[in-house]
């Protein structure tokens, strides 16, 4: 039996372990998982770095939305190290000053009224429209954010809003790549996804119909298909 694929998996914004867990739980067979901690450093730098050196040796790697973020910086300090990179759901540019203005404002309500709260803010952005009234769906959401909490909210926003544009890098990313995306993502779109995927050299795109921002949980059975064939190939 071939060895397992050691994957570390990234998860995005006020997301937690949860994220992953249709892929640990569909994947086993074939990779040996681990889910790295994104919460405890301000910069990206410093995310990256913390990361690395928890992580094995050499591994595959799997970001969404701001983990894609951390997944690039990852890149930056150790090509070497990463022997596959799958990118969903996330973008290469930098904020915009709008955005900014958002997080900051999210930053306030979840240090107002817990970040379960601002989780509450952003549903609509994070899934398909049609999951909204899936009660424990959009509870399990929440849930991620309040586990969380509003502290290291306040963290990741400073490493996402002082974040640089990955643009200039794609061109240098060499190893296989798989960028996927929900077809009604509304934080991070297919066109932003489509830009990676032109940018990185041999690189895969897989547009997932009737799924939002949250793919891995919201479209399961389409995401760990596509990751199996990025890992087995």
């Amino acid at each position: 039996m071939a060895a397992k694929t050691r994957l570390v998996l990234v998860p995005g914004l006020l997301c937690s372990k949860a994220l992953w867990a249709p892929q640990i739980a569909g994947l086993g067979d074939i990779a040996d998982m681990t889910v790295a901690d994104h919460t405890r450093h301000d910069t990206m730098a410093g995310i990256a770095t913390s990361i690395l050196a928890a992580a094995p040796e050499r591994f595959a790697l799997a970001g969404l939305s701001m983990g894609g973020y951390i997944a690039y910086e990852i890149v930056r300090q150790a090509p070497q190290r990463v022997t596959k990179l799958a990118l969903l759901d996330t973008g290469s540019r930098a904020d915009l000053p709008e955005r900014r203005e958002r997080r900051l404002a999210l930053n306030a309500l979840a240090q107002r009224e817990g970040a379960g709260a601002a989780q509450d803010e952003l549903m609509p952005l994070l899934i398909h429209k049609d999951r909204l009234a899936d009660k424990a769906f959009t509870a399990l959401v929440r849930q991620m954010a309040v586990d969380i909490g509003a502290e290291a909210l306040v963290r990741q926003h400073a490493a996402i809003m002082s974040r640089p544009d990955n643009r200039p890098l794609l061109a240098s990313i060499r190893c296989p790549t798989l960028v996927i995306v929900g077809r009604e993502d509304a934080l991070t779109p297919p066109e932003l996804a489509r830009e990676i995927a032109a940018g990185i050299p041999g690189a895969k795109l897989e547009i997932i119909p009737d799924c939002g921002h949250l793919s891995t949980m919201e479209r399961p059975e389409a995401v760990n298909r596509a990751l199996r064939a990025w890992l087995t190939t």
